[in-house]
């Protein structure tokens, strides 16, 4: 994922904080929620303060009663793991998989108590909790965990036809299931539940609470082996002192916390200026309206953006509303993970040159979805262009310069997403509402006939407008900030990452620069970037060197593991099958189970299966990949993935080919 991910589930969480309301604690009616400890002996405390004093873990006091909340694994093991979470939440999904790992290798050692937090936003969540608690009542431990597996398979399909369908399947008493469907029975349990994690700090979906430790998100399985390993030792030194296996959770979290601090205040983050004024080039681009409009419209634009096809409709009512007033100015900014952008951005300014570029961007936008070289030749012969020379233009990249001047020039001004706007050079981003457009309009309007009957010609009224226009982003600080926020990363700075001697590569070994890629098996935006640095290499050959690095993010549950075996393959047959299993593992980013890195190492052949089966047992490369995302920590640098040092300079993200160029070729230049 990338930061902008790991944002909006930040925002989830606290909207989920908010939305729930003062509600009903929940019932406390069992040996293990007794408040007082009476039944543990004196010394047992006695024990339990010594080795809270020694290791000071912090713990919260979350009750259980197995009367009232499923759970699986003995009444009296020695981890308690307490989760909550959501039938609809795509996080949850990825972590059940690691609660299974953890059940088949501690065993009878880890019992799991569920507990319900559907968030307001998944829409399904609160009648898939309803069901799965019915199935509870009705069959115990059995029928909730049958269904909690059946409504996690089937995530996308949890209606109510498709929870009565399920609950059919599971043999539960239909009449009481439409029941509580129909009357949200069970919305006071689940209230109750969600009332508990907030107050513990469990806002958002999955959170945990081992042996009273909090743990939040859809961490990795070594994440949670370190804090179970941990618990372990406390547990076995507690009953090796005297206290019984079943008094051990009530004794460790009876003096917990029962209350999380508040999260902490950020400040507001900065915003764009909505004032500031940037100096955009008209130059060759495709336009329509007059030259000598009061207001002109620069738009960038991709044509396979979902978002640049929904603004269209809002431009049309622009010119009908203010006709000669207005010129549009259309550039390109193809985005690099839609794939048929950038040639097609290069087709219409073939047909621009040929007189058509409006007509065939029509037909581009309402064919979105077929914009291979094909599709664009069809478009070309409807709207009788020269086909030799619309053909030629294509083979040989001719428009390649053109396109790539307008995406650095967007990329300069901030606007690196599609559809952004400058409106007499006052920036306007994304597929905003004709009434956001009209409000930019009628003020430059303003300014632009006051400087008219000053005596600016029409015609030079938009040059004089942004002759002295900003050419970098201007941001303003939110109104009730205390104090700056936090400075864009120097892109001059030199990090000292060191790459290290024996890591998989692509290119001239000791090339002049050296690109160290630190990336996650897991992550989108890591698998839109590999057709970028496929160019890169294509472009400069020797002159670069690619060095991989693993940074698999905690959240992406299976990428820590999936790093782990691409080491294994690098050590035991070196880059050519490295690489061979990278492609592999991207081509397959929804599919890295255990069972499936072993198939794809079998797949690419030469693989001492038994060695590479006895690396993952053992985590035998754990340490190495942590050394990866250590080094970045040391260096002082905050990535996300995917990030590059090139030549200890940072390109942050899934960026476009003229990105790296400008940052290869201030390297190459000694810059």
């Amino acid at each position: 994922m990338s930061k902008g991910s790991a944002l909006v589930s930040i925002l989830f969480a606290f909207f989920a904080g908010v939305v729930i309301g003062n509600i009903t604690a929940p019932k406390q009616g069992s040996e293990e929620v007794a408040d007082t400890g009476a039944d543990a002996a004196p010394t047992n405390e006695a024990n339990v303060k010594a080795v809270e004093e020694k290791d000071g873990p912090e713990r919260y006091k979350v009750p259980v009663d197995l009367k009232l909340q499923p759970s699986k694994g003995p009444a009296d093991a020695l981890i308690t793991i307490v989760e909550w979470s959501d039938f609809q939440c795509p996080f949850c999904t990825r972590v059940e998989p690691t609660l299974t790992q953890i059940q088949k290798e501690y065993g009878d050692k880890v019992r799991i108590v569920w507990r319900n937090n559907p968030l307001p936003f998944h829409k399904e969540a609160g009648p898939a909790a309803q069901v799965a608690i019915e199935a509870y009542k009705q069959g115990g431990n059995e029928k909730f965990w049958a269904m909690h597996k059946t409504l996690f398979a089937n995530q996308k399909a949890l209606k109510r036809e498709d929870l009565e369908k399920y609950a059919t399947e599971h043999k539960l008493d239909m009449a009481k299931v439409k029941d509580v469907l129909d009357n949200n029975k069970h919305q006071s349990e689940i209230t109750a539940d969600q009332k508990l994690g907030q107050s513990l700090g469990a806002r958002g979906t999955p959170a945990f609470f081992i042996n009273g430790r909090f743990l939040s998100g859809a961490q990795p399985l070594p994440r949670f082996k370190e804090i179970i390993d941990e618990e372990l030792k406390t547990a076995e030194k507690l009953v090796k002192d005297g206290t019984p296996k079943k008094d051990l959770y009530v004794a460790l979290t009876k003096n917990g916390l029962t209350k999380a601090a508040p999260p902490a205040k950020k400040p507001p983050r900065r915003q764009p200026d909505p004032k500031a004024v940037y100096k955009v080039p008209v130059n060759k681009s495709a336009s329509k309206g007059p030259k000598d409009a009061l207001i002109t419209i620069i738009e960038f634009s991709d044509f396979q953006c979902p978002f640049c096809t929904r603004v269209n409709p809002t431009v049309a009512k622009i010119q009908e509303t203010y006709g000669k007033d207005v010129r549009i100015v259309f550039k390109h900014n193809a985005l690099p993970f839609h794939k048929e952008a950038q040639l097609a951005a290069e087709a219409s300014l073939a047909a621009r040159d040929q007189g058509k570029f409006w007509e065939y961007h029509d037909k581009l936008f309402a064919n979105q979805k077929a914009l291979k070289r094909p599709d664009l030749e069809k478009y070309a012969q409807e709207l009788k262009l020269n086909m030799a020379k619309f053909k030629a233009a294509l083979d040989d990249n001719r428009y390649k310069a053109e396109t790539d001047e307008d995406q650095k020039l967007a990329r300069s001004l901030g606007a690196s997403g599609t559809p952004s706007f400058f409106i007499n050079g006052r920036n306007l981003r994304g597929a905003q509402p004709f009434e956001a457009f009209k409000k930019v309009i009628d003020e430059e309007l303003a300014k632009a006939k006051a400087l008219a009957e000053k005596g600016t010609p029409k015609s030079q009224l938009y040059a004089k407008i942004i002759e002295n226009g900003a050419t970098s982003p201007k941001f303003v600080e939110g109104a009730a900030a205390d104090k700056p926020a936090a400075a864009k990363p120097d892109a001059n700075k030199i990090y000292d990452i060191p790459a290290p001697k024996k890591a998989p590569s692509k290119g001239k070994k000791g090339a002049k620069v050296v690109i160290q890629e630190f990336s996650d098996f897991q992550c989108p935006f890591c698998n839109r970037v590999n057709p970028t640095i496929k160019q890169v290499l294509d472009k400069y050959g020797d002159k670069v060197q690619i060095v991989w690095r693993d940074y698999p993010l905690p959240f992406h549950d299976k990428a820590f593991k999936a790093a782990e075996a691409g080491k294994e393959i690098y050590e035991q047959a070196g880059d050519e099958k490295f690489w061979a299993f990278h492609d592999i593992l991207f081509q397959n980013q929804r599919a890295l189970d255990r069972p499936q890195l072993e198939g794809y190492a079998q797949k690419i052949g030469g693989i001492n299966m038994a060695k590479f089966k006895a690396a993952l047992d053992n985590d035998k490369h754990k340490a190495a990949v942590q050394a990866d995302m250590d080094a970045v920590k040391k260096a002082g640098a905050r990535i996300g993935t995917p990030s590059f040092f090139i030549n200890g300079k940072l390109l942050q993200g899934a960026q476009p080919l003229p990105a790296f160029e400008a940052a290869i070729d201030a390297a190459l230049a000694g810059k």
